[in-house]
């Protein structure tokens, strides 16, 4: 592929993978060859957040590149206008076809809390797809061994025989065996594993059963039989990781076969990550690593001499969309929050001219859940996370701690007389980026620094 050439985008998004879950991010419990492989002939961020992690507001800031805060966009239950320009516009416009294939979450829902069978088989309408051109979508499952897909305007539920997964790459690769190749192609495959349940196919899952693991220092259980419970999600939660990279192996190959691995550049990322436990939670919505730390490599078959490169600098949700762009030699048709990082990753720039990244949760509807009458916002740089929360009065200082010191965040450190300077310093990074985005939220005056959004 020459450099001039418009190559192809292909996006591997699965959901809830925390980033310490995969051997290249150094979790010694599993080996992720074919993951592994992807970042050895790409590049691999180290320090990769989920703004708002959550699957929601990840997939709206994905698909829109504005911040979830800028829709006001809760946890769950949420429907995107179709007058948001989304990622497949900015493709569609340049002559690209666009692909979606698997897990949508941006159509309200379908009834998540009734039925499995309403959930799992009604459809995305057409204007709410989000204009991509060719569709194997659904809403949500959460039931890797019972999924439906719909093929574009087809009201008709069609069955994916056996695991979501293989199910799901075997879709996408059979369409792009089959496609006419007369114009680069833009894809996303969108898969819900390792997102819980925690099931996977029977073979690999009893085998990791029989497993030992061991656990990370951060993980808190009330009694045994709590630690059981997380022992076993964790050893299921693995298998299900492993399914994932063998079918990443198969794609690798299936694009060696047909001709594609030269003309394409793989993304592979997360929504967010899965706490497991970690410091006593389930699930994710919270500031930590696990929660908000995910992977994300980049393998761009044109800069070969940057295969294996590790890249430092936070990045956060709201640069995919104008960097999946850049990748492709375009640019957004608006103004955007987020940062190309096409440069970093072919290597003619060395660092980003930011502290950090801003992270946040906006809103949640949902009774008796996490941040449910309190919120969060918070700063990462590549050192160090500081958040607030708080209700409508307004957000108080809430954490800080020092990544290099304390990667498991064991230690709260915003008393300590140590680091007033380092705290000072994010708070007022916070408080910029909020004013920068026109964040709604209120932020009380703390360490010296002016408040926001308060009126007397």
């Amino acid at each position: 592929m020459s450099t001039s050439s418009s190559p192809n985008v292909l996006i591997v998004l699965c959901d809830q993978l925390r980033r310490q879950a995969l051997s290249s991010y150094g979790d010694t419990n599993i080996i992720t060859p074919h993951i592994d492989a992807l970042a050895g002939r790409g590049i691999r961020f180290e320090n990769a957040s989920s703004t708002c992690p959550i699957c929601v507001p990840f997939r709206f800031t994905f698909m829109t590149g504005l911040y979830a805060h800028d829709r006001k966009v809760p946890g769950i239950e949420y429907r995107m206008s179709p007058a948001e320009r989304t990622l497949a516009d900015e493709f569609n416009v340049a002559g690209y076809e666009t692909i979606y294939t698997g897990k949508w979450h941006l159509d309200g829902g379908h009834g998540r809390m009734g039925s499995a069978r309403q959930v799992g088989r009604t459809p995305v309408k057409k204007n709410y797809r989000g204009r991509w051109q060719k569709w194997f979508g659904f809403e949500l499952r959460n039931g890797p061994f019972d999924t439906y897909y719909f093929e574009d305007d087809d009201p008709i539920p069609k069955q994916i025989n056996g695991y979501q997964t293989d199910g799901l790459f075997d879709i996408a690769m059979n369409y792009l065996e089959h496609r006419e190749p007369d114009r680069p192609f833009c894809m996303v495959l969108s898969v819900e594993p390792p997102h819980d349940p925690f099931e996977a196919p029977e073979s690999i899952q009893r085998t990791w059963e029989a497993m030992d693991i061991e656990l990370p220092p951060n993980v808190e259980a009330e009694d045994a039989k709590v630690l059981e419970q997380i022992m076993l999600n964790r050893k299921r939660y693995y298998a299900m990781v492993e399914n994932l990279d063998w079918n990443m192996g198969r794609l690798g190959a299936f694009l060696l076969a047909a001709g594609l691995h030269e003309e394409t550049v793989v993304m592979f990322l997360s929504d967010h990550g899965e706490l497991g436990g970690a410091h006593g939670l389930k699930g994710k919505q919270w500031p930590y690593e696990e929660s908000t730390g995910i992977p994300m490599i980049v393998a761009d078959p044109r800069c070969r001499d940057r295969a294996g490169a590790l890249i430092e600098d936070p990045v956060s949700t709201e640069d995919l969309f104008p960097t999946l762009l850049g990748l492709a030699g375009l640019q957004p048709r608006d103004s955007l929050p987020g940062t190309d990082l096409t440069s970093l990753i072919h290597g003619s720039m060395a660092c980003l001219p930011r502290a950090g990244v801003m992270l946040e949760f906006v809103a949640e509807l949902r009774q008796g859940m996490a941040f449910y009458d309190s919120v969060w916002r918070g700063f990462r740089s590549a050192r160090y996370k500081y958040t607030v929360r708080g209700d409508n009065n307004g957000g108080r200082p809430w954490q800080f701690f020092d990544l290099a010191e304390d990667p498991w965040e064991k230690q709260n450190l915003l008393d300590n007389r140590a680091y007033q300077q380092e705290i000072t310093q994010h708070h007022g990074f916070l408080l910029n980026r909020m004013k920068e985005t026109n964040d709604h939220f209120v932020l009380l005056p703390a360490f010296g620094h002016e408040g926001l959004n308060i009126w007397d």
